[in-house]
């Protein structure tokens, strides 16, 4: 399997620190507003990653945090006249029953920055003490000029960005460029710290919970392109400075989603809330949708593109309703498969693709390909053993990819009303026919 490692800028191939397990981290949401869609491309796609990973076999530990402190909290807490905790409980399980309308594999944990402030504090002082961090006016700043590899990351060079920073220049940092680890503050919810009342900076919260979950070293750490700076260039200062490694030994990134090829903010207001499209639009489709772009490139929604993404999911719908239906009708569900040459060089192809650097476009035409290749099998009475095999071979692509493709087999009433149904078209009795059609599609048989 290959992976493009955002640090080094390549290809590589992806090898595990531990033998058979990956362990993987996503920063996560800052729970002060509604997720809108832009929100939920890195959620899916790590979700598949997540799920590929299950598939092949590998133990995965996926971690995401919650940023549940923040001015922007603070400022919610006090429009809506409730305190930060109510606030961040009550995005937080938007963004949670979100994440389950959109079939999401739940995270192994899910830790709170609130729930993990003596370890901040404890690491602040580290860096303090070895000189890494220094205190002015009750504030502690980052040096960044200790860190030789600042800026590999993100690719930026520091005499550059020292020339925008200085614009803004703050008196109480030694370097334009250092970043805050400790924010003094009298505004909402604080902590007593050496510094004096305040709060973490949101730059150090990641890599302490890291290492607290998962006590070294991680395989993967994802998150949005946004994100590679300055949040996961100081996240790498900091580790470098303390543990003597960048944190993560791949480092992934996913492109934008921009809204009818405009910028998706929530500062702009030009968003769409999550859970709206989930209501308006079968998530399965918007889960084809994201996926249908390489995670690296930025995507574009708009009402054109989400309606092909609908339609060529009803045709992946159909097809597995129809081939389920098929065998439960024969019996055939619970018997031994023969495998089908093309149906096999598909799936091949289907997981070459995805460890080409986890190409879901590839994969995506691999499993339309499929689709076809199961419509012509059944339009040549193809045995059910061998349609045992194309529907275990589609559930499989499904499961990679996250779609929620379930269907629940016959009841005896059922049975016998798909019975009656045939025999009426057999006949020619439309009327009954289509009266019995109806209740079968009341019952979602068809």
């Amino acid at each position: 399997m290959l992976i493009y490692n955002t640090y080094t800028r390549q290809k590589e191939e992806f090898k595990t620190i531990e033998e058979n397990k990956v362990k993987m981290y996503v920063c996560g949401p800052t729970v002060y507003n509604y997720v809108h869609i832009g929100n939920a491309r890195p959620v899916i796609f790590f979700d598949l990653v997540h799920r590929y990973f299950k598939y092949l076999g590998y133990e995965v530990e996926f971690v995401s945090n919650v940023t549940d402190v923040d001015d922007k909290i603070i400022n919610r807490a006090l429009e809506e006249g409730v305190t930060e905790a109510e606030v961040s409980q009550k995005y937080l399980q938007y963004f949670l029953d979100c994440n389950r309308d959109l079939n999401t594999l739940p995270f192994t944990s899910m830790p709170k920055v609130t729930e993990n402030m003596d370890e901040m504090i404890e690491f602040i002082k580290q860096l303090v003490k070895q000189g890494f961090a220094y205190a002015s006016e009750g504030d502690v700043y980052f040096r960044i000029d200790k860190v030789r590899e600042y800026g590999r990351l993100s690719g930026k060079k520091i005499d550059e960005l020292e020339v925008g920073a200085r614009i803004d220049e703050d008196h109480k940092k030694e370097n334009p460029l250092d970043f805050v680890l400790w924010k003094k503050t009298d505004k909402g919810i604080t902590w007593n710290s050496p510094w004096g009342a305040g709060r973490p900076g949101w730059h150090t919260e990641c890599v302490v919970m890291i290492h607290k979950e998962f006590g070294s070293q991680i395989d993967i750490h994802g998150g949005g392109s946004d994100l590679q700076f300055p949040h996961h260039e100081n996240e790498i200062a900091q580790s470098i400075s303390i543990h003597g490694h960048p944190l993560a030994n791949y480092w992934m990134h996913v492109g934008r989603l921009g809204l009818n090829n405009e910028k998706m903010s929530k500062s702009l207001g030009n968003v769409i809330n999550l859970q709206e499209l989930i209501e308006n639009t079968n998530p399965n489709a918007f889960r084809l949708f994201m996926l249908s772009v390489h995670y690296r490139q930025p995507i574009n929604y708009s009402e054109e593109t989400i309606e092909v993404a609908v339609k060529e999911w009803q045709k992946v719908e159909s097809t597995f309703n129809q081939l389920f239906l098929k065998l439960d009708l024969a019996d055939a569900l619970d018997e031994q498969v023969q495998p089908v040459v093309e149906i096999g060089s598909l799936m091949k192809q289907f997981t070459d693709a995805l460890d080409d650097d986890f190409n879901t476009a590839n994969a995506m035409a691999n499993l339309y390909s499929l689709i076809k290749e199961i419509n012509k099998m059944t339009r040549a009475k193809a045995s059910n053993a061998q349609c045992k095999y194309a529907l275990m071979t589609l559930q499989s692509m499904s499961y990679i990819l996250g779609f929620d493709l379930s269907k629940k087999r016959l009841t005896s009433e059922e049975r016998d009303l798909m019975k009656a149904w045939e025999e009426a078209r057999k006949a020619k009795d439309f009327t009954k026919a289509d009266e019995l059609r109806e209740k079968l599609q009341t019952l979602n048989v068809l």
